[in-house]
């Protein structure tokens, strides 16, 4: 029987079967298209790795090289620290079937100190960590990641569907939460409104929301707004934001939100609850074929036939699924992933546990987007609204 190989007779015998090559190789053939992968694990890759390079941590490579790369000829480089792990990483995705594969040796300390490209990174521990089951999804990533970093939401209302939209995002790491609301926490609001808690009872909403959102994730920008979504107010409100999440509970503010983004070129993610069921939708103005919300609703129902929660009553788990659609509509938006439900609305049902889908293509008439649509101000909206409820 033959004895087990100590480390150093290990490390020989992976470099007789797995090429090395030195960073001033690898910078060359990366040049000319070879793949260069950082396997160290994401709080290593914090501090910085090489430029263009791809960060997958050795533990998950096998789960995630064909995601990124499933042609088996292209050539792969592998770097870690000091050129250890990348020799073992190297030898899996022989076994795997790539055919071109090499370890850079000395690994990302002799890559940095020869000099060669370091993009920084921008994620410390702390965003490495809180972030890591995300951050190995491929579609988001240490990229992704910096997306959600440096974008900022608008949310119209700190209530039902507010309330889990921005929980969600916050944990999501989304950097910039903007809070509109004027209202203050009512014990009626807590079956529903989960952001909240009994002994705020009286306290404004947004500050009760910024207690909450700081104390999950302390990393993000809290912006307050204690102030009532009006003709006069909202493209200041709106302005400077990548997309606005709709808990409104009035027709009137949706309408001024529709206007608004459309002239601001904002993406606007439509929910909305009634007793048992719910409503999510996108109208993005910057798709050329994207309907608006009064393609939805081209003039505002009677008050008799648009109850809101206070007088229909809503099961108080339906604003937490809606809002968590909604929130899931923006992290889809800021990362470009998926298909949003732009031109389709989704209903659910909790009664029946039904997701149902409508197609809701633009309407050529569209008072709010059509080709003759004149917009006639914010304050012609307000009034208009308030004259037709």
């Amino acid at each position: 029987m033959s004895e087990p190989l100590d480390r150093d007779s290990w490390l020989a015998a992976l470099r007789q079967s797995v090429p090395e090559i030195s960073p001033a190789d690898a910078f060359s053939r990366q040049a000319q298209g070879a793949l260069l992968i950082d396997v160290r694990e994401d709080n290593e890759r914090a501090a910085g790795l090489p430029a263009g390079a791809l960060g997958i941590s050795r533990g998950f490579l096998e789960l995630r090289i064909e995601d990124h790369e499933p042609d088996r000829a292209r050539p792969v480089l592998l770097l870690c620290a000091s050129g250890r792990r990348s020799l073992l990483a190297a030898e899996t995705l022989q076994r795997m079937g790539y055919r071109d594969v090499a370890s850079v040796a000395g690994g990302f300390q002799r890559w940095s100190g020869e000099g060669f490209p370091v993009a920084t990174g921008n994620l410390d521990a702390d965003a490495a960590d809180r972030y890591a089951r995300q951050l190995r999804l491929p579609q988001v990533g240490e990229a992704g990641q910096l997306k959600l970093g440096k974008a900022s939401v608008a949310l119209l209302g700190a209530g039902g569907l507010g309330a889990p939209a921005a929980l969600y995002l916050a944990a999501a790491g989304v950097g910039r939460l903007t809070l509109v609301d004027d209202d203050r926490v009512e014990r009626s609001n807590l079956h529903r409104q989960v952001i909240h808690a009994d002994a705020r009872v009286g306290m404004a909403k947004t500050e009760s929301a910024r207690m909450t959102l700081t104390a999950l994730n302390p990393r993000i920008q809290i912006d307050l707004r204690n102030e009532r979504l009006q003709a006069d107010n909202v493209e200041r409100l709106l302005t400077g934001h990548d997309l606005v999440i709709d808990g409104a509970d009035n027709f009137p503010a949706r309408y001024l939100l529709s206007a608004a983004t459309r002239r601001l070129n904002m993406p606007m993610v439509y929910g909305a609850v009634e007793r048992f069921s719910g409503q999510v939708s996108v109208f993005d103005p910057r798709e050329p074929d994207s309907p608006c919300y009064r393609c939805l609703f081209p003039e505002p129902p009677a008050a008799e036939d648009a109850p809101n929660c206070s007088e229909a009553g809503v099961l108080g788990v339906l604003p937490g699924i809606v809002g968590l659609l909604q929130a899931t509509e923006a992290l889809k938006l800021i990362l470009g992933l998926g298909d949003p439900l732009t031109g389709r609305l989704l209903t659910f049902d909790a009664l029946g546990m039904r997701f149902r889908e409508t197609r809701l293509p633009r309407d050529p008439a569209c008072p709010g987007c059509g080709p003759n649509a004149v917009f006639k101000g914010y304050e012609d909206i307000a009034q208009w609204c308030a004259a037709a409820g």
